[in-house]
């Protein structure tokens, strides 16, 4: 009997250890199942050592699973080391670090894709929104200062009837929003506190002006919209924290300002892309880079800027297909910047496609060297047929194809009619072609139809040459789920899957 109820002892202390570092459980393939047993309501990061961006989420990650454990919360937080347990990395489809997702009523079928930002309030907000009412009902002043001083944008609906149509578009709203709380107040002296003095909405927040009151008829696509121009201050900073809030909100048209923090004009240029900022929320999102940080080379690099060439302005749409603008004038004031994004709305404003300069010797090597200057008279020569990779220099699958790709031009490079070429698209644009990601093969055949036809064949010189031989109709491939390195709007928060490769920036 003693020995039974020693095994059970065992058994029972062996479920309950699920290690713990700084209020984040330790997840394996051996205590997955047990752990989503213990924790119905569990978040868990896929992350890796190695990963930059996941260095930069561990202290936020940490602080959200404190804020959720002294709260008692019956919400955990886990972590998984993908490059140790990679079982469970491949059962839940993990292709890049961090990979974020929501594991609710213990449940291992299509966990939830988390969506919001990197900051402890961001994943706390978003996890309660997940497992709580949409609407949380404020019971009186305390409650209501709480959630508040609690969170950097919250949303009060404040509604004598909770029946009424506007509380119930109210409520749509919230069930609609996965990262900002909600909540409704009827009290008289939560009305008196914050000087409402009829049934409104009202948008806090921890920055600009505090707060703003919707004004208009109330439905659920017109709250949304309001909520979509006050929840991001006027200038939003990218950083590692913000980013996914820049890239993963609606709006897709985006001013940059690249500067730096240090300059001793910073205030007085900040000051003036605010003011301009004023015209234009919900619109287009102002964003501020710091030219002097590290991680933010890249971006100026896919911009074409150098340091030296800051303070700078940029615009950039991210729809479908990615477009910058560039202003006429280097000045940034409020007038100038306004007048800029006045253009662009009015679709006046011609896209900026960079170039470099044409090489002198861009012909003397077998892979010839295209840039954007040379671009259209090299590819779309009708006597030729042109086969070009769109690379970028950083890129770890580039660097593996370059090999390959120079003993293709070397068996080319007395044809009559084929030519083997490249391009950093890093630093060169054209109109002609939109490269995702990289590297990007695409062939134009001669003729004057201006074709242009993907290579998705396999990245070898047999799979090459099969290819031209047939003039781009043998040799390739339904195109799937690639590896590329992807161009810079994918990669902001995303490291790549080997440690090898240098980690990068979206667009």
């Amino acid at each position: 009997m003693l020995k039974f109820l020693l095994i059970c002892t065992l058994a029972v202390a062996s479920r309950a250890e699920i290690a713990e570092e700084e209020d984040v459980l330790v997840l394996r393939k051996s205590n997955f199942d047990e752990a989503l047993k213990a924790h119905p309501n569990l978040l868990v990061e896929f992350y890796a050592p190695w990963c930059g961006h996941c260095k930069a989420l561990a202290p936020e990650y940490a602080k959200a699973a404190g804020m959720l454990k002294a709260e008692g919360s019956e919400v955990r937080l886990g972590k998984v080391d993908a490059t140790e347990e990679t079982e469970l990395a491949q059962e839940f489809g993990v292709r890049g670090y961090p990979t974020i997702k929501f594991f609710k009523g213990g449940e291992k079928e299509s966990p939830k894709e988390y969506s919001a930002g990197r900051q402890a309030d961001d994943i706390v907000s978003w996890l309660k929104k997940r497992t709580g009412p949409a609407v949380a009902t404020l019971a009186g002043v305390s409650e209501a200062e709480s959630l508040i001083a609690d969170n950097e944008v919250a949303v009060i609906g404040f509604f004598k009837d909770a029946d009424s149509a506007d509380a119930k578009a109210f409520e749509k709203a919230a069930e609609a929003t996965d990262d900002i709380p909600y909540a409704i107040a009827a009290d008289d002296a939560i009305y008196s506190k914050f000087e409402v003095s009829k049934d409104s909405v009202v948008l806090f927040k921890k920055f600009d002006e505090g707060r703003n009151t919707f004004d208009g008829e109330l439905t659920k696509e017109n709250l949304l919209a309001f909520v979509k121009a006050n929840q991001l201050p006027l200038v939003i900073e990218f950083t590692e924290q913000t980013a996914p809030k820049i890239f993963g909100g609606e709006i897709k048209s985006h001013i940059l300002m690249f500067l730096p923090k240090a300059a001793s004009d910073f205030q007085d240029k900040m000051d003036q892309f605010k003011k301009a900022a004023e015209g234009f929320k919900g619109r287009i999102l102002f964003i501020f880079i710091d030219s002097d940080v590290d991680d933010n080379q890249r971006i100026l690099e896919f911009f074409g800027l150098k340091k030296e060439e800051c303070p700078a302005i940029r615009l950039i749409t991210l729809e479908d297909e990615m477009t910058k603008y560039k202003p006429e004038s280097n000045a940034i004031t409020a007038e100038g910047i306004t007048a800029f994004c006045t253009q662009f709305t009015d679709g006046k404003l011609k896209p900026h496609l960079m170039s470099q300069d044409i090489p002198d010797d861009w012909d003397k090597t077998p892979v010839k060297v295209l840039v954007g200057k040379n671009f259209e008279e090299v590819a779309f020569d009708p006597s030729k047929n042109v086969f070009v990779e769109f690379y970028a220099p950083w890129c770890g699958h580039c660097k593996q194809l370059t090999p390959i790709w120079e003993k293709l031009g070397e068996k080319y490079k007395s044809s009559a009619d084929i030519v083997v070429a490249k391009m950093d698209s890093t630093a060169n644009e054209i109109e002609a072609v939109k490269v995702h990601s990289f590297p990007t093969l695409k062939f134009f055949p001669a003729g004057d139809e201006r074709k242009v036809i993907d290579y998705n064949g396999e990245r070898t010189l047999e799979g090459f040459t099969k290819f031209l031989e047939s003039g781009g109709k043998d040799g390739g491939a339904p195109a799937g789920d690639d590896e590329d390195d992807l161009d810079a709007d994918h990669q902001i928060d995303n490291c790549r899957h080997q440690a090898s490769q240098e980690e990068v920036v979206k667009r």
